[in-house]
């Protein structure tokens, strides 16, 4: 029988933390665990928290001790403590500060100081850093501080290199102690709307006032920049909003393409004070720069050739911005992970549903824009009815027979294409389209005649990279309002798009298991609606596909989804063996 016991936690020697969360304190725990571990798993009873060198290092950031820490999981923990964790936190949270960054009188040099003469010396001899470390001569001055506050060794660092090295240093153990203080950009009045265009009260959510305020912290240190983590469909661009509002300085906007920036305009113009001639959008038709404005990361990241510099770079020195908002975070393209350093002075905020990366990079975004600040389950959300419930359902059906000996002698790579065109998906689709007659329907694909055969065969319009920004706005326009029900996408649209009648989500082939475009992919249909969401994904058996489909299966589980699967015995097609895909073929990037 359960027993509540207001312990919630146990705390184990691996640094996990496991969270019950039917126990009376799991509310009251999860808080106070939000602010030195991460979130790694939170299905139906037990949540998987994880203490890490970076958080705890955050946690130091934000002015936190390591007593403090050890109280609060004394305080819920069900079993004592193991004796290694209390010892590790308080060594890995000492080195926080080790080395500190400080400004000098010259606009674009900073000086790295420590008080340890090991450090300093590691860090000389230490080959990838030579390039960014310029020697300090004391005998020079360069505007450098003489309090005794200020760690008399240390080196020069160009501040183009300000975000780089810390990024280098805490890869290597060592997390910099920023000390130059945030700069404060130009006044902008905004505030919120109190009522929506329909006229329907327009209210804050709670949580998202939760994550405002641990994105600015109270202007405490080491905060002001961050990453806030939502479910798609929680409303992480009011977030932006509030945040904008709260600061009421002038802020720079970077999104992942035009259909984005023109939703980011539309929520601009319907939920704040702010007039239109006040919002600029900068993409590749149009060169507005306004107190307020919505850019695209490609636009940024355009050069005319491999040599050449990044002529749009530009925008983010063009006016003295008091915050830079990363919508998608988790996708920020390498190049602006570089002059993402320049800003380190600036307030940062990340929006992102999913921090996973299968590259790996999640560090790159902790490091450059800021670490977690907020985030919460998605199950949390639906059961309090601010995400539509969803069901995950997998379809299996079985290859061709004409298709089982060229998948049998293909190499890796083609193997996953032939196993993903399998044409009797195009059967399960229909099937399932008349299932949910009525409702609105995304069917979403990685391979462009796999989208251009079932948009034919559905007579279902269909976008991808390739369709016009006028005709995808059309084309959105027509899904939200209903004249179109069934909409074929490519991976354009997995990312920022604003869909929120989507009820049904039919995925008929992905990018090799990626978590990531999973998240991107249920988060389509998880607005709040009255009925409730399915999302189906339809694969080959006994192909690598279904070894793939295991990692977003994994994903999904761990998000507290359940996860049924079906396999499909209907009369397989008649279809010849699929041809060889040659280098001129398409799949979308």
């Amino acid at each position: 029988m359960f027993n509540p016991t207001n312990k919630p936690l146990i705390v184990q020697s691996d640094s996990t933390v496991l969270l019950d969360v039917h126990d009376p304190g799991a509310e009251e725990a999860r808080r106070s665990l939000s602010q030195f571990a991460e979130l790694e798993k939170s299905p139906e009873h037990i949540h998987t928290y994880r203490i890490t060198n970076l958080s705890l290092w955050n946690a130091a950031a934000a002015g936190f001790s390591p007593e403090e820490l050890l109280g609060s999981l004394q305080d819920f923990s069900r079993f004592p403590l193991p004796d290694s964790l209390g010892i590790s936190m308080k060594e890995t949270m000492n080195r926080f500060g080790a080395l500190q960054l400080f400004p000098t009188s010259e606009d674009k040099v900073l000086y790295l100081g420590t008080r340890q003469k090991a450090i300093y010396a590691e860090l000389e001899a230490h080959p990838r850093l030579k390039k960014l470390l310029i020697p300090y001569d004391p005998q020079s001055a360069r505007g450098i501080q003489t309090e005794p506050a200020v760690p008399p060794l240390g080196f020069l660092v160009q501040l183009l290199h300000r975000g780089t090295i810390k990024q280098q240093l805490i890869n290597l153990g060592y997390p910099v102690e920023d000390m130059a203080p945030l700069r404060e950009g130009s006044p902008l009045d905004i505030t919120l709307q109190d009522r929506t265009p329909n006229g329907q009260p327009f209210e804050i959510r709670d949580y998202q006032t939760q994550s405002v305020q641990a994105f600015l912290g109270e202007k405490r240190p080491g905060t002001g920049f961050g990453t806030i983590v939502l479910p798609c469909g929680a409303g992480k661009t009011i977030v932006g909003l509030a945040a904008m509002a709260e600061l009421g300085q002038e802020t720079l906007i970077l999104t992942t393409n035009s259909s984005a920036v023109h939703q980011w305009i539309r929520e601009l113009r319907e939920k704040t004070t702010l007039e239109e001639d006040q919002i600029g959008e900068y993409t590749g038709s149009k060169k507005q720069i306004r107190p307020v404005t919505v850019a695209t990361y490609q636009i940024l990241v355009w050069r005319p050739d491999k040599e050449s510099d990044f002529p749009h770079f530009d925008l983010l020195r063009s006016r003295n911005w008091g915050l830079v908002i990363y919508d998608e975070v988790h996708l920020l393209p390498a190049p602006m992970f570089r002059v993402t350093a320049e800003l380190q002075a600036l307030r940062r905020l990340g929006l992102t549903a999913t921090l996973v990366r299968e590259d790996g990079l999640e560090r790159e975004v902790f490091s450059l824009v800021g670490p977690k600040r907020f985030d919460i389950p998605w199950k949390d959300l639906e059961g309090r009815g601010w995400i539509a419930q969803a069901f995950c359902v997998e379809y299996r059906c079985d290859l061709p027979e004409a298709r089982k000996i060229p998948y049998a002698t293909a190499d890796r790579r083609q193997k996953y294409r032939i196993a993903s065109e399998n044409p009797i998906k195009y059967d399960i689709a229909e099937y399932l389209i008349a299932k949910h007659r009525g409702e609105s329907i995304l069917v979403i694909g990685q391979y462009l005649d796999q989208l251009r055969t079932i948009s034919k065969e559905l007579g279902a319009p269909l976008l991808t990279g390739e369709t016009p920004q006028t005709e995808r706005d059309v084309l959105y326009s027509k899904f939200r309002e209903g004249s179109i029900k069934v909409l074929v996408v490519s991976k354009v649209a997995n990312f920022a798009i604003d869909l929120p009648d989507a009820s049904v989500a039919i995925q008929i082939s992905g990018s090799f298991g990626s978590r990531q475009e999973e998240a991107q992919r249920l988060g389509r249909i998880l607005r709040p609606k009255k009925q409730h969401s399915f999302f189906y994904t339809i694969i080959s058996r006994n192909t690598s596909e279904e070894e793939f489909s295991l990692n977003r299966q994994k994903f999904l589980t761990e998000q507290g989804y359940r996860y049924s699967i079906e396999i499909w015995d209907g009369d397989p097609r008649t279809d010849p063996a699929p041809h060889t895909r040659s280098s001129g073929e398409k799949t979308e990037a």
